[in-house]
């Protein structure tokens, strides 16, 4: 266990030692309890004071830079003593057990947390070699931000990155690129999005001198002048420009920067302009009382500055889609140079800084969402006095508690709503990974369906070979699924596997008809359009669930007929139909008869055939007399079409099977009547062995309609096997 060594740190006076430790940092905590907690914590680092980091710098002295960093942006002593104990906790020169006796379970939770977002910089690799690289990529800031328990916590993190990429120029080349790489993609947009603006231009600055150092030595070059004289000249415009002002506006602020070499490259390779093409290598902000005044302003700037007409915007007249509000222009300034201005007023200017308009979404072409503005409302958090309340961390984490962030074994992350189980996860990825799913492995190790996910979780769906979802998961109180998606995907699955049913079912219903009816199979498209159905599958659906009738599309058959190609040439004539219900191709007067063969009715594919003696005899086109005549002669074949239809009636042939009874015929015969149907034969052929009776009789029938609901009655009929039309 570690002993403190107070001599160290204090001198006779109490006050801090700063000589020894050569440090003004912790001069502007001159609380008592803070400087309590920053003594006791440069003792505890002092451990580490000889040990050295990757960098060739001493654990102490790192940690002490951390602090640095974070004292410029007002951080409280807690986190600044987190950041000092880190690099030695990280490189196991202290553990978390001391530090928590020394200096209590916030500091120490703070490190834990930090220590924690090690894994990131994993992840972040991984995400690279996938093919939805920046998804994941915007996704790990994401997560990074739900991870943490405490938003100072990322502070820390922020820290450490600054300090690496400040000494990372003398380690391997190929580790600083995958250290500037993650750094340029993760912590300085997530700076950028903290309002951490100081933060995020270094960051980017640095990690891009280390990704593209040929491109940042030349932009440095071309810009022909150090950083600090760009900033001087930024000095010398405000002083200009606060004199012009003056003249006419009372309440102003002007403030300026030079801006940032990764920012000018960025502009440049978005304008896809050299560097002399940019107007705003140099920038300013005017803030004032209200939008009357920006206009003054303007104006003002216009008349003593040459203005560049194609860089002029008015965001404050016609607003960005995302609510940026802000006059854009640029001028050719003093020396010649070209300066962008911005102008604004405060309302404006805090509406947009504490995320209403969010510069930073701007800046990064992101729409306005939940997420930002949560961190929106993160921004306004860092601007904190020296302490936090011990409530202020609950209430940080409670902004994400909405969203968790997932991995898949891959390396993909994906964003899920707060208690989503692995059954959720698996249709967020894919339908048919859902759909397969039977069980998820969690960081390796197998869990139920019913899991609740945590954020950073390595989530592994375990999947069958064929779908096989269970209605239980649509049961709210067994907790399988939470997002409506998944719930509404298994709905569908399910519906899917109905309607499947369903349309097999018509099939199946179509096709028995067909065979008992001794029909061909029927021109769906054309049924399903006269029934107001879109698809042959939604006719056939309805046919299976009950919906629709077989004899609804029995009644919507044509009478006519496609025209069957003849090599008889016969001139037209006026159209006489002899039986009144018959139309033949290009003749009239021509005695007709149905043939005996296949006794056609109205609704059957017809076709004529001449004969020799008894003019035409009008088959089913699926007669095998026709088959055989189309073969052997074509030429006597003839187009024929059904008529108008009258009420006339045709013999048909009707083979009836069942079991033989007392009483069968009389059963059938009775149907036959009540729907005035003639019998003009009737044979009876049984099988005693089987006690089958086997019946065939001829009826007349008015169309094949009638002749299916008569075929549908005598089924119904007890003991009847089979009723079917004779072939």
């Amino acid at each position: 266990m570690v002993h403190l060594n107070q001599e160290l740190i204090y001198q006779t006076n109490g006050q801090l030692n700063t000589e020894a430790w050569t440090s003004s940092t912790f001069t502007k905590y001159t609380d008592s309890t803070q400087q309590k907690i920053l003594h006791q914590c440069i003792t505890l680092a002092s451990f580490s004071e000889n040990k050295q980091n990757s960098y060739n710098e001493s654990l102490l002295a790192q940690g002490l830079t951390m602090a640095n960093i974070l004292s410029d942006l007002n951080a409280d002593a807690n986190t600044l003593a987190a950041a000092i104990l880190y690099p030695a906790v990280e490189h196991v020169e202290l553990s978390i057990e001391d530090v928590t006796e020394h200096l209590g379970t916030t500091i120490a939770s703070l490190i834990q947390g930090s220590l924690k977002m090690a894994a990131i910089s994993a992840l972040y690799q991984t995400a690279q070699q996938t093919i939805s690289s920046q998804h994941n990529i915007d996704n790990i800031r994401k997560m990074f931000l739900a991870m943490v328990s405490d938003v100072r916590i990322v502070l820390i993190k922020l820290a450490e990155i600054l300090y690496i990429l400040r000494h990372a120029k003398n380690i391997d080349a190929k580790i600083r690129a995958k250290i500037a790489s993650e750094a340029m993609y993760i912590y300085g947009p997530l700076a950028n999005r903290l309002g951490m603006i100081r933060i995020k231009w270094e960051i980017e600055d640095l990690a891009f001198r280390y990704l593209e150092p040929e491109k940042y030595k030349e932009i440095s070059h071309t810009l022909q002048e150090s950083r600090l004289k760009r900033e001087k000249y930024i000095e010398k415009v405000i002083i200009e420009i606060k004199a012009l002002l003056q003249t006419q506006l009372k309440n102003f602020q002007v403030t300026g920067r030079a801006k940032h070499i990764y920012s000018i490259y960025r502009k440049m390779s978005r304008k896809k302009v050299a560097i002399g093409g940019l107007y705003d290598v140099s920038a300013l902000r005017i803030l004032t009382n209200s939008i009357e005044d920006c206009y003054k302003a303007l104006s003002l700037i216009h008349a003593q500055w040459k203005p560049i007409t194609q860089e002029f915007d008015d965001y404050i007249a016609k607003p960005k889609p995302n609510g940026y509000r802000s006059i854009h222009t640029a001028v050719i300034g003093p020396d010649n140079k070209n300066i962008e201005i911005q102008i604004r007023t405060y309302d404006i200017h805090n509406e947009s800084e504490l995320g209403a308009a969010a510069h930073w979404a701007y800046k990064e072409n992101a729409k306005q969402s939940n997420y930002e503005n949560k961190i929106a409302w993160l921004r306004q958090l860092l601007n904190w006095q020296h302490d936090i309340s011990a409530n202020e961390p609950r209430e940080i984490q409670q902004i994400f508690n909405d969203r968790i962030y997932v991995v898949t074994p891959r390396g993909d992350i994906f964003d899920l709503p707060h208690n989503a189980t692995p059954l959720d996860f698996a249709y967020h990825v894919h339908s048919d990974l859902g759909h397969r799913c039977m069980g998820a492995k969690v960081n390796d190790n197998i869990v139920p369906l019913t899991y609740k996910l945590k954020n950073g979780e390595k989530v592994e769906v375990i999947t069958a070979k064929q779908p096989r979802p269970s209605r239980d998961w649509l049961n709210p109180n067994l907790e399988f699924l939470t997002t409506s998606r998944a719930k509404s995907k298994v709905l569908q699955w399910f519906k899917k596997q109905e309607h499947d049913k369903q349309i097999n079912a018509g099939q199946e219903i179509l096709n028995k008809e067909l065979s008992r009816l001794n029909l061909k199979p029927l021109a769906l498209e054309k049924i399903a359009k006269a029934l107001n159905f879109k698809t042959n599958d939604e006719l056939l659906s309805a046919l299976g669930s009950g919906e629709l009738k077989m004899s609804a599309i029995l009644d919507v058959l044509e009478p006519t007929q496609s025209p069957i190609p003849t090599s008889i040439e016969i001139k037209p004539t006026k159209q006489k139909t002899p039986s009144g219900d018959l139309k033949i191709a290009g003749v009239d007067n021509l005695l007709t008869h149905f043939a005996n063969c296949c006794r056609p009715l109205p609704g059957d594919k017809i076709i004529g055939y001449i004969t020799q003696t008894r003019g035409i005899s009008i088959h089913k086109q699926s007669c095998t007399n026709i088959l055989n005549a189309q073969k052997n002669r074509p030429e006597r074949l003839l187009t024929v079409a059904w008529g108008e239809q009258k009420e006339q009636f045709y013999p048909v042939e009707l083979v009836v099977k069942a079991f033989d009874r007392v009483g069968l015929i009389r059963d059938i015969t009775d149907i036959l009547a009540d729907n005035n149907i003639t019998v003009s034969s009737l044979n009876l052929s049984p099988e005693k062995k089987d006690n089958i009776a086997n019946i065939s009789m001829t009826i007349s029938i008015p169309n094949v309609a009638s002749l299916s609901k008569i075929i549908a009655k005598i089924s119904k009929i007890a003991h009847v096997i089979e009723v079917r039309r004779k072939n």
